[in-house]
């Protein structure tokens, strides 16, 4: 794709980066044939190549341009960030940092309105705090019918058990673990069932409590320092484990593996943290990589459900560990049902289900009636967004993958 970016204009960082995105395309179209929204809408401007040449529009024009509106927001805000797109383009586009650029952007030229800013400075502060997000969810458990119906369906109806975790600092190999921000709360059973799978596999866990939210939330609701300085806290937390010899960064929810593996690029221009971020990036695996390199026959699994697994989009898209998980629940001896266009978002994306509730209803429900057409007796998934926004419908049970391998152990 041809641009017309000034001398001046490539002078700033972002500038040139969204000229590199912009210049690998060849507007070829074959994005719009897996994109979600487009296949809802139907409009140009709700697929990925009708959103870059609006973002493209954008950073090409004057600040004061009168074409960029809330409409062009609009569009944008539309995108689940899902990145099917970046799976099918044959000209390798890395969409989401266009992306990430063009939101920011948009944010700066056309303010929200006072409401939409609350909402999500809202979700931002009730989210990434794990002891607060707890402390929510408690109330809202105790005040379920007051609950907004877009949240009280992603609420666990009563507190969820995670049972014992075994010592692991008694093995000689020794992995950290990200615990997440609201996985802690609304399934705190998914790390502790992780702990006691590789425990028996000869792996412990070490502890970092200092270490929060990976980033994400704040960065993608355009808070992009606030997601920045929150991965400069976490390497701080991690880096004394990583020096002593930590083996990985074990991620049980598939949206902060995506994440903490860009730590890296994120942080490529910050001369403190540039070595220490490319480090964490590379250390980081989401659980199905560590499973997957494992003697599994010494877990001696003795239930085998019917299940059908729901791939998450950061995990076969951003992380391109789609099959994954199907090929390590296939070697336990776990039966799998079909499930047709498993490559296709389920609608959570974050906070998109609470910001998009009409489009990600539509999604979510298309996706459970792909699951459930093998009548599988409990969906697994491995992305806790995924898992609530799932759940919610209050259709078949939708658990994480790992806690169902631990429950079929003896």
């Amino acid at each position: 794709m041809q641009t017309h970016f000034t001398e001046e204009d490539l002078k700033k960082p972002h500038i040139r980066e969204a000229d590199r995105v912009l210049r690998s395309c060849v507007h070829c179209g074959f994005c719009n044939a897996t994109c979600p929204t487009y296949q809802l809408l139907g409009d140009e401007r709700d697929g990925p190549r009708g959103r870059i040449y609006l973002m493209k529009e954008m950073l090409e024009s004057p600040e004061d341009d009168t074409q960029v509106t809330e409409e062009t927001r609009l569009h944008l805000d539309r995108c689940l960030t899902c990145r099917n797109c970046e799976t099918t383009c044959p000209s390798g586009v890395e969409y989401h940092k266009l992306l990430d650029i063009g939101r920011a952007e948009i944010e700066r030229r056309v303010p929200r309105r006072p409401a939409d800013r609350a909402l999500r400075y809202g979700l931002r502060k009730a989210l990434v705090e794990p002891g607060r997000f707890k402390a929510l969810l408690k109330l809202g458990q105790t005040f379920r019918p007051l609950v907004p119906g877009a949240l009280r369906d992603k609420m666990p109806p009563t507190p969820v058990d995670a049972g014992t975790r075994p010592e692991g600092r008694r093995h000689a190999r020794q992995m950290l673990i990200l615990e997440g921000c609201v996985q802690p709360g609304l399934s705190p059973n998914t790390n502790a069932a992780t702990a006691r799978v590789l425990d028996r596999l000869g792996i412990g866990l070490t502890p970092a409590p200092e270490a929060g939210c990976c980033g994400a939330i704040d960065f993608h609701l355009n808070a992009q320092d606030d997601g920045r300085a929150r991965i400069r806290a976490n390497i701080d937390a991690w880096w004394p484990h990583v020096e002593a010899g930590c083996e990985a960064i074990v991620q049980t929810a598939s949206g902060c593996g995506a994440f903490v593996k860009e730590y890296g690029e994120m942080l490529a221009d910050d001369p403190d943290y540039a070595h220490k971020a490319e480090r964490i990036s590379a250390l980081a695996r989401d659980l199905v990589e560590v499973l997957r390199d494992e003697d599994l026959a010494t877990l001696e699994v003795k239930e085998r459900r019917r299940l059908a697994f729901h791939c998450p989009c950061t995990l076969q898209h951003a992380q391109k560990l789609g099959g994954a998980v199907d090929q390590v629940l296939g070697r336990l001896g776990f039966a799998l049902t079909p499930v047709q266009d498993a490559h296709l978002c389920c609608g959570s994306a974050g906070t998109y289900s609470i910001t998009q509730p009409e489009l990600a209803t539509q999604l979510r429900d298309n996706k459970l009636d792909n699951l459930e057409a093998g009548n599988p007796e409990v969906i697994v998934t491995a992305n806790i967004g995924c898992q609530t926004h799932l759940a919610g419908a209050n259709r078949t049970p939708v658990r994480h993958w790992i806690e169902i391998v631990d429950e079929a152990l003896t």
